[in-house]
């Protein structure tokens, strides 16, 4: 573990004073008005370079052909029944992407929209899956202020300059606004999940105003972390001699992104709530049958803030007032009329048409006086639904029920309580902030990189059995939540069989439950067969369909691979990703690992043609750890991922094997652990059939059989080898510690055996080779090689190797992979031959992946190499959040190349860099553990050795030893 003053990297990155004067920051420093001294900042008038996609060489693109004709194919399809393809290189947004994102808003799970660090609202994801990236450009704040009985007059839209997309300054939309502000003194601050704009002097040299950002991402608050809303808290200080009228508006349109406007249908009222709350509604009806969406924008009125709406203007003056004279009524008197609260609903949009509102709020800051000013900004859309006709409630709805005008108690509840949030979220934050042995540069990066956790697509449901859509099953007569005519089955699916292993305790189903979710099974073509285990029979529910948390149900949560590569909690990405939930939302992590365990032991024999070879087999194997949980319909069709044949892979089910030790460790939740273990059984009997020699140690089978899914690898293989060495040894722990003996000492042998293997075919003397094979590459250095050794220990378990053999390999990593790529300032190279020349056999081996890096710093500091982990880790800051980079915050992607091309922007990853903090401050559970080994208590008996050594047959399906009807006992 890490101690003493161990940081040698460089301080005070960014000094705020450098950005913004520091009498400004004195003048606002109250009421949070500040920024932190530790933040990501940007000069408003930055440049937002495009961004740089990565390219293949022409060797690639011809190995890739036949698949790329395959995936062309599969998009079309999927495009003919109006779906969108997980995986799409071929349709580009119409937005090219910039270096201009900024911290996002609102909680988890809601649906999410971006903001960029220049103010414009973006990367619209409120509808699952579907990213609309292009600012909607009205919706803004903006300034009026008066001075000297109105001799002094300022306005502008508080974003700098004008924007692509806005037209001639004669129309009447809103190019005829003033767009007067420079953003040379103007300075973004981003410390997710709180942002502060400071307009240093701008548009009113004598006034000082900070626009501070708050959204409720609060760590192990699994309720105000759902909600979708976020505040804006105005400071205002007026330096100036005069009384300064000031009035701040906020316009919105009536719009999800993109041209969801055109659809027509939508309308705006106004309202007034208590506490002085009041603002627009914007109903907002979807295409495509998706659920509607209603969005609030409000303003709190107290004793010296007066607010004002507008419920509707338009852009051309048709019908409605038009943006141009809405900016000149503000202008002039610097409130709308009283009497627009009693408008009422506006009549519905035509299609084409875009609907807009305004909230003001006014008041006056006295010479050398200050004042605050809050907005919030919330959207309801209760339901959540998927393309294949699957509806469920979002998390929020538990505590705001499932009105769309839900949205006005949560823009009240923002606005009243938004100070106890950002408590919170100091108190979280500070400890880390303060520590004077931590760079400054890490500090801020490993907060903003949580942007992904709101921005990256997630899903956030209640937990109930969904409501199934009856356009999704021709000829049912029912919508209602979880039921359906079992005989309405499709003719196109009645030769489906899914079959499930169930968990023995299943007590955390209510009855209701259960016919809920037997019904549903039945709408999706089930035939469920007629075996039984456990005296449970395979035709009973399926239990991931229900949410088991244990006592407290905290839903079920789906975040996005990437904003690319759209499939649900991609597992193979988790396992490095999932150290930040483990860290800030624990309960939200198991709740993803009792999703997988059940998913194990599941069964769907419908057909899937695999890209890469054009082969076909069957959607998921029971054993074997889905790649994802689905695209259309998560939980129920998994393994959206059809690139290969994910049952095949080597690394995903001893991911799940180590990500379950880590988890259950960390949290010291026995019952947990109780109820994951059969899945755990048949994860690891599963692998018994890639090892064909019998060795203990598994085989690669010449194909890129795990997450590098384009690096081929042949026999024994560095990186699943060594996780396969890991899970054995976290399975006979696990074994141990619940009492299960005979599983314990099975697990134990085969690691003895298949140890010695490992170095045997791949210890070089300096690192552990790519693989066995004879390939050109089989000598490479690959930086993630260690995988298997980071997790175990991050899991508290005695090393794998000798120390001395650990700290060379890292070594090794660190001299070529890392530092003889620019110098160390771009992150760890995937691959690396031992000449120092970058590994060119693919595009992977090539990249340098984000996530990959911050997990190998990871491991360098639980082993104590300090100074080569925080220099790999900046690597990923200097490429991708400094000055100097390529443009890459708050949109992390997957990986660049060695010359800055990105390749998956906003990408799950990433995330990784809470794998660093967890190095640094393991959890309790595990700091507290008995210094004891473990696996020195497993005593291995000689029939069990017999036993084992005879063992000639694989293994697929678990066999009755993983399903224990005796209680289990704790021999910790």
């Amino acid at each position: 573990m890490v101690s003493g003053h161990i940081f040698h990297c460089r301080r005070n990155s960014w000094p705020a004073e450098e950005y913004v004067g520091r009498t400004a920051l004195q003048l606002l420093d109250f009421d949070g008005g500040a920024p932190p001294e530790q933040a990501w900042r940007r000069k408003l008038n930055s440049h937002a370079n495009l961004l740089k996609e990565f390219s293949v060489t022409f060797m690639e693109a011809m190995r890739m052909m036949s698949l790329g004709l395959r995936l062309w194919s599969y998009v079309r399809e999927e495009a003919s029944h109006g779906r969108k393809a997980p995986i799409d290189p071929f349709t580009k947004e119409r937005c090219r992407p910039s270096a201009s994102q900024g911290v996002p808003l609102g909680g988890m799970g809601s649906g999410s929209i971006s903001r960029g660090f220049r103010g414009e609202f973006k990367n619209w994801h409120i509808i699952p899956g579907l990213c609309e990236s292009a600012p909607v450009m009205e919706n803004q704040f903006s300034i009026f202020v008066s001075r000297d009985g109105g001799n002094k007059k300022y306005s502008s839209v508080l974003a700098p300059g004008h924007h692509e997309g806005l037209k001639k300054n004669s129309d009447s939309g809103i190019s005829s606004w003033d767009w007067n502000l420079s953003g040379q003194h103007s300075t973004y601050h981003a410390l997710f999940p709180r942002a502060w704009t400071v307009y240093d002097g701008e548009p009113d040299p004598d006034l000082k105003i900070s626009c501070r950002q708050i959204s409720p991402f609060i760590p192990h608050d699994y309720k105000d972390s759902s909600l979708p809303t976020s505040v804006f808290v105005y400071t205002l200080v007026n330096t100036g001699k005069d009384r300064a009228k000031v009035s701040l508006l906020m316009t919105w349109a009536n719009s999800i992104g993109g041209f969801s406007h055109n659809s027509g249908g939508h309308y705006n009222e106004p309202f007034i709530a208590e506490d002085g709350v009041s603002g627009v509604l914007l109903h907002h009806k979807t295409a495509k049958d998706n659920s509607p969406v209603t969005f609030a924008v409000a303003a709190c009125e107290t004793q010296n803030v007066n607010v004002t709406v507008l419920p509707v203007f338009g852009l051309t003056g048709e019908n409605h007032v038009s943006a141009k004279e809405m900016w000149n009524t503000i202008v002039q008197n610097g409130n709308f009329n009283q009497e627009n609260f009693t408008a009422g609903p506006s009549m519905p949009s035509s299609p084409g048409q875009k609907l807009c509102a305004a909230v003001s709020a006014s008041t006056w800051v006295e010479p050398h006086g200050r004042c605050t000013v809050a907005f919030a900004l919330a959207w309801s859309s209760p339901k959540v639904k998927f393309q294949k006709g699957c509806t469920y409630n979002r998390r929020y709805t538990q505590f705001y029920g499932t009105s769309e005008r839900s949205a006005v108690n949560l823009v009240h509840d923002a606005l009243t309580k938004y100070k106890l949030w950002e408590e919170e979220i100091e108190k979280w934050q500070n400890p880390i902030l303060k520590d004077e042995r931590l760079p400054e540069w890490y500090k801020f990066t490993l907060f903003n990189e949580l942007y992904f956790l709101v921005a990256g697509g997630t899903v956030w449901t209640d937990g109930q059995p969904p409501a199934i859509d009856e356009k999704a099953s021709p000829g049912s007569k029912s919508s209602k939540r979880g039921a359906k005519d079992t005989k309405t089955e499709s003719a196109k699916d009645s030769h489906v069989s899914m079959t499930a292993e169930l968990v023995p305790d299943s007590g955390h189903m209510t009855n209701g439950d259960e016919r809920s979710v037997s019904k549903f099974a039945a709408v999706h073509g089930s035939q469920m067969q007629e075996q039984t285990n456990g005296g449970l029979k395979s035709e009973e529910p399926i239990p991931y369909l229900i949410s088991k948390d244990g006592p407290e149900n905290v839903g079920k949560f789906l975040y996005l691979e990437g904003v690319e590569y759209i499939m649900w909690n991609t597992y193979d990405v988790h396992f490095y990703a999932s150290f930040a939930l483990l860290d800030l939302f624990p309960k939200i992590e198991l709740s993803i690992q009792r999703d997988f365990a059940n998913a194990v032991l599941y069964e769907d024999r419908r057909k899937v043609k695999f890209l890469a070879d054009g082969t076909s087999g069957i959607r998921k194997v029971k054993g074997a750890v889905p790649h994802d949980l689905g695209t259309h319909d998560p939980w129920h069709e998994m393994n959206a991922y059809n690139i290969h044949d994910t049952s095949k892979w080597k690394d995903l089910n001893p991911k799940f094997v180590l990500q379950i030790y880590r988890d259950f460790a960390a949290t010291g939740d026995m019952q947990f652990g109780r109820d994951v273990w059969p899945a755990v059984c048949a994860a690891m009997d599963y692998m018994d059939q890639f090892d064909r020699d019998r060795d203990g140690l598994i085989e690669n089978d010449g194909f890129p059989d795990q997450t590098y899914d384009a690096w081929t690898v042949h026999g024994i293989s560095a990186y699943c080898g060594c996780l396969w060495l890991a899970a054995l040894q976290a399975a006979a722990t696990m074994a141990h510690r619940l009492g299960d003996r005979q599983f314990a000492e099975k697990y134990k042998l085969k690691f003895i055996k298949a140890k010695a293997v490992y170095e045997a075919k791949l210890w070089n003397g300096s690192y552990f080779n790519y693989d066995s094979g004879t390939s050109s590459n089989s000598r490479s250095i690959q930086a993630d090689q260690l995988a298997g050794q980071w997790y175990t220990a991050s899991s508290g378990l005695p090393p794998l190797f000798d120390g001395h053999k650990i700290r060379t390999a890292l070594q090794k990593i660190f001299e070529f992979n890392v530092m003889k790529v620019k110098g160390g300032r771009m992150g760890a190279v995937n691959g690396m031959t031992p000449k120092g020349k970058v590994d060119e056999t693919c595009m992977q081996s090539r990249e340098i992946w984000t996530g990959v890096t911050y997990a190998v710093a990871a491991n360098m500091l639980l082993h104590g190499m300090e100074h080569q982990g925080f220099t790999t880790a900046e690597g990923i800051f200097i490429g991708g959040w400094s000055e100097e980079g390529y443009g890459y915050w708050f949109q992390t992607p997957e990986g660049w190349t060695t010359d800055g091309h990105y390749r998956a922007l906003v990408y799950m990853r990433p995330l990784a860099i809470w794998a660093i903090q967890y190095a640094l401050s393991p959890p309790k559970a595990i700091l507290e553990a008995p210094k004891v080994n473990l696996m020195d208590r497993i005593h291995i008996s000689p029939h069990m050795a017999r036993a084992i050594s005879e063992i000639s047959i694989r293994k697929i399906a678990p066999d009755n030893r993983c399903f224990p009807t005796s209680a289990f006992k704790c021999e910790c």
